[in-house]
């Protein structure tokens, strides 16, 4: 009996995992090098595909000597208005390397080991940190007017 209330488990639960393993990712959640925080990605180009960083069915490569600079990316699903966290991965975009961290909940024949990059991920990831920091100089070019326009304003002021 227990073999059979697991069997329909499974396959209750086999259409979700599928849906799951193919991608479709809500966001990214960018964590490296220069990035105070994190980044939020729902650019298509790196969400919408379980591969869009690695095509991980080619197979593992060896261990890089020196991969670079990483950041580390956590795929995102939000279910029932929660995000839940898919997989982690470590994009190397200077050097073409993908290691995978894993499964947050579970694990994978591919947990731990290193890929080749997929190149169409360069262009969107680099895009993104490029953004954020155009985001970052405009918030400061902002606060350096303000402060520009109270500290002309002030000296302004008549005296008393």
């Amino acid at each position: 009996m227990k073999k059979i209330a697991s069997l329909l488990l499974a396959l209750f639960l086999l259409p979700s995992a599928f849906a799951f393993a193919k991608g479709e990712f809500d966001y990214i959640i960018i964590k490296g090098p220069g990035i105070t925080g994190e980044i939020n990605v729902t650019n298509p180009a790196l969400t919408a595909d379980f591969f869009a960083f690695a095509d991980f069915s080619k197979g593992a490569i060896n261990e890089p000597i020196d991969p670079g600079e990483g950041y580390q990316v956590v795929r995102v699903y939000v279910v029932d208005n929660k995000a839940q966290a898919f997989d982690q991965l470590h994009y190397y975009p200077y050097t073409g390397y993908v290691y995978y961290d894993g499964l947050a909940e579970g694990s994978s024949e591919y947990d731990g080991k290193w890929f080749a990059a997929d190149v169409d991920a360069n262009e969107p990831f680099r895009s993104a940190l490029n953004q954020r920091a155009r985001l970052s100089w405009v918030t400061l070019g902002v606060l350096t007017a303000l402060i520009i326009v109270f500290a002309i304003a002030y000296y302004r002021k008549p005296k008393s």
